[in-house]
């Protein structure tokens, strides 16, 4: 059946639509990988590079710390759980910057440990400091256990210090893994120092992670 020059044009029109479709959706396919792959090396690249960041700040850090802090590791060692029952603290180094309150940001290293003498947690590793465990909001305002939360006030900045801490004030009747079973009292070694600003995220990777998860980082 014949038809109208204007119904043969939408005809050529929807053809060519289809075709130019059909030719892009190909080129799509086709160049995706490619864009994928050059996108994963370059988040790639901003992790390594983001990390030696931190890598190296967490090291001028240790070389700045770690002959204060590591020779109290030699405090480590056995002791008796019984009659520990209330929060005890023993200064070992008096720091001489600001005293630490409740809501002073302030960055620790540690070394923790159990009744039998074994380390569950510490800062030192393979010779050297790791990253320091930041507080940005204080002790008070933290997400540790309460005998952090009140063994650190009063500490000086620079100083190190001993928390004999009762299970109540630890991890209480339900524990934290193998080395930390139920109703078992601490003790800690910690060292106070300066807060430490964060490494910025390369924006790249907080783009990526921000699609991923839907949130700012």
């Amino acid at each position: 059946m014949a038809t109208k020059r204007s119904q043969r044009i939408g005809i050529w029109i929807i053809s060519i639509a289809m075709v130019v479709g059909t030719i892009g959706g190909f080129i799509a396919m086709m160049v995706a990988p490619g864009n994928e792959k050059r996108e994963q090396a370059a988040l790639e690249a901003a992790q390594k590079e983001w990390t030696a960041a931190q890598e190296a700040q967490a090291q001028k850090l240790s070389d700045k710390h770690y002959e204060t802090f590591s020779p109290f590791a030699s405090r480590v060692g056995e002791f008796s759980a019984e009659g520990i029952d209330e929060l005890k603290t023993e200064d070992l180094v008096v720091g001489d910057g600001d005293e630490v309150k409740d809501d002073t940001p302030v960055a620790m290293y540690y070394i923790g440990w159990n009744p039998t003498g074994t380390v569950f947690d510490q800062s030192i590793n393979d010779g050297k400091l790791k990253a320091p465990f930041a507080i940005a909001g204080g002790p008070a305002n933290a997400s540790v256990i309460e005998g952090w939360q009140k063994g650190l006030v009063g500490m000086k900045i620079g100083g190190v210090r001993e928390l004999t801490i009762p299970s109540a004030m630890a991890y209480g009747e339900t524990g934290q893994g193998d080395d930390i079973p139920a109703n078992t009292p601490l003790k800690f070694v910690v060292m106070a120092i300066s807060p430490v600003e964060e490494v910025p995220m390369p924006q790249i990777l907080k783009d990526y992670y921000k699609r991923l998860y839907g949130t700012d980082f």
